[in-house]
Formats: structure tokens, C-alpha cells, sequence
């Protein structure tokens, strides 16, 4: 089979594997496709030594299961998530999924970016989930990247007419956004959401998918905190959500937040930015990042993708084989790409 691998950050090659073996309690799937991620970009940026594992926004067909796998069947189609947390560790306890050791080990095999993976016992029970008909392969494939923002959405405390900014209108922020107002509504609470992106199309499609409005980068702090206030009766916003990263936006989202509010890492942050102390103190600010999602967040987005609560059709700008991985890669950098699907092996049944 065909398989991206990872030798070094400068060294991913597309290469010939034997098809994953696999166990009684394991499952063998054939792979659909596959989206490129930001944390796979990161992984090759800072250049982490192998091993590592590219590719987790899959979906596919199961053509074997183990003998003692008896929650699916051959032929069925299938959402397939590659962290497993183990649900009874003190970090698990309090929610901190992703900060579980199991959860850090796991992964599946080879990773999403090949024709055929393994996914281990503790993924069939946890993190596999049945693709239902009426979603295609490609819908399918967001779930995981969904399952994040649900998490997000779900560690952002709100009222009823608060105001959420998401800074950050890739494919990442257009899903945030749309969680947001779906998992708010679904609580009764109806919030205002906008968004702010460089890039004039984002703009456009934010409001397409149900942002109140959406504005260009302003260029500094104050052109920020200028911006918004017609929109939060003067305060700022209730929270402001990076989904992008750097010292700039993090210096933004401080500015444009309210007295009171909540700035929501959910972007990688290289360097230090200054803060003063002093001012977060006095205006009572709250900082908190969340990074990936837990078993029940995957189940959670899948159902919001499958009731049409939240709508990916449109998100995906680029679809490669395989072989034209390193272009895909190029494509993100460069940020000419709202979100690179690479086509592998296709359905073999479905929509």
C-alpha cells in the first residue's frame, strides 16, 4: 500500500508498506481520504524528530474485522479518530483529556495519510464511529477537526446575548463558528458571533455560514477595541477565540476582550508576548487554551455535521493524491489553502 512517512522534517516521502496486520480485537480500513491539518504542519515546522505520526481527519471502509469485534461489521463505513484518552487518570478527571499520557501515546497505524491503517483495540471501542449514508466521505473527514471546536465551544462559559469573536477564518474558524451558535442554540442561548480574517473570501463565507458579520484584520489594538465597540454596547467582547497564533493576535485578543471576558487559545504560539499583569488582575481577565477533543466530542460533531447544524460542504478548496503531498503542505504554509483533502482510496460504497 501507499503511505506518507515521515523520516525528518525536511525528509516525508510517499512509500511502498505492507497492509497493517492486524488482531482478534482490531480493525483493518481502507481509507478514504484524508485533510491536512494545521498540527501536521506544525509537527514538520518545528522539525520534531521521528517517529511521527501525519494525518487523523479520515474517514474510510472497514474491509476486516478481528474476531472478537462485534460493534462492526466488514463493509461498513466509518469515522476513525487517533487519540484515545483512558477516561480514569487524574488529568482525565478533570476534563484534561488531552493532557492524559494514554492520550499522547495512542495513535492509529500508519496514520490517515495511507491506504490502509490499523486502528487499535482501544480506538474501535472509544473513537470509531459509523459514517451514516447520508454524509459523504469528504463530510465525514471533518469530524474530528469539529470535535475540537465542540470542546472549545464547551469550555467557554456564556450568557444568553453575549458576543464571541473568532479571530481566524480558515477552515478551523469557519467550524468554530458555526459550533458556537449551533451549541449555544441547542442550550437555548442565542449569542452573537464574528469574525475577523485577512482574507476578503473568508469574510464572505463566515457570513454565508451564519457569522453576524465579518471584518478584516484591523491593524493594531486599538483599531480593534474601536472596531467592536458599536457591536458590545462599548465593553468589548464577551470572548475572543484564537484560532490562529503569533504575538500579534494574542496582543489583539487581550485588547478587544471585555472587562471581565475570555481570550481562548486554540492556535499554536511560537515566541513570548509582553502582558501586563497588572491589567489582567484589575480587569479580572480569564486565559484558557484547548487543545483536541474527547470520545464524546467526536459523537457530539458528527451529530452536528449529520443534522446540518453545522455545514462543511465548501470548505475543502483542495483535493491531491497522495503523490502530491509536499504541494499540499506548501498550500497551507502559505495559507493559498482553506483545507487540502488528499483522495486516497476512495468510497467503496455510500454517498
Amino acid at each position: 500500500m501507499k503511505a506518507v512517512i515521515y523520516h525528518a522534517y525536511d525528509d516525508i516521502r510517499l512509500e511502498q508498506r505492507a497492509i497493517p496486520v492486524i488482531n482478534d480485537h482490531e480493525l483493518l480500513v481502507r481509507v478514504h481520504g484524508c485533510g491536512l491539518c494545521g498540527s501536521d504542519i506544525i509537527k514538520i515546522v518545528q522539525q520534531i524528530p521521528p517517529p511521527v505520526i501525519l494525518g487523523h481527519e479520515l474517514t474510510g471502509t472497514i474491509t476486516q474485522c478481528g474476531q472478537q469485534v462485534t460493534a462492526f461489521a466488514e463493509g461498513e463505513r466509518v469515522v476513525v479518530a487517533h487519540h484515545v484518552p483512558c477516561g480514569a487518570c487524574h488529568y482525565c478527571l478533570h476534563q484534561n483529556y488531552s493532557m492524559c499520557a494514554t492520550f499522547k501515546a495512542s495513535n492509529i497505524d500508519p496514520g490517515g495519510l495511507a491506504e490502509y491503517i490499523r486502528v487499535p483495540v482501544e480506538h474501535v471501542q472509544h473513537v470509531t464511529l459509523p459514517l451514516p449514508e447520508t454524509l459523504s466521505a469528504e463530510e465525514g473527514s471533518f469530524t474530528e477537526p469539529l470535535a475540537c471546536c465542540v470542546r472549545a465551544v464547551r469550555r467557554t462559559p456564556l450568557l444568553d446575548g453575549d458576543t464571541v469573536v473568532v479571530m481566524g477564518l480558515g477552515s478551523i474558524g469557519l467550524l468554530m463558528l458555526q459550533a458556537f451558535k449551533a451549541l449555544n442554540a441547542r442550550a437555548g442561548r442565542a449569542i452573537q458571533v464574528y469574525g475577523i480574517d485577512l482574507i476578503p473570501e473568508r469574510l464572505q463565507l463566515a457570513r454565508d455560514l451564519g457569522a453576524h458579520d465579518a471584518f478584516p484584520a484591523p491593524a493594531n489594538e486599538q483599531a480593534l477595541r474601536d472596531l467592536l465597540r458599536p457591536y458590545t454596547a462599548g465593553r468589548g467582547a464577551d470572548c475572543i477565540m484564537l484560532t490562529v497564533g503569533g504575538v500579534h493576535a494574542f496582543q489583539q485578543g487581550i485588547a478587544g476582550v471585555r472587562k471581565g471576558g475570555l481570550l481562548h487559545l486554540f492556535a499554536a504560539h511560537t515566541g513570548s508576548a509582553p502582558m501586563n499583569i497588572e491589567a489582567i488582575y484589575q480587569e479580572e481577565l480569564s486565559i484558557i487554551s484547548t487543545y483536541s477533543s474527547s470520545p464524546e466530542d467526536l459523537r457530539v460533531a458528527l451529530d452536528l455535521i449529520s443534522s446540518g447544524e453545522v455545514q462543511v460542504k465548501g470548505l475543502i478548496s483542495h483535493r491531491l493524491p497522495l503523490e502530491l503531498f509536499q504541494q499540499g503542505v506548501t498550500l497551507m504554509r502559505e495559507r493559498a489553502a482553506l483545507k487540502v483533502y488528499f483522495q486516497i482510496a476512495g468510497e467503496i460504497h455510500g454517498k
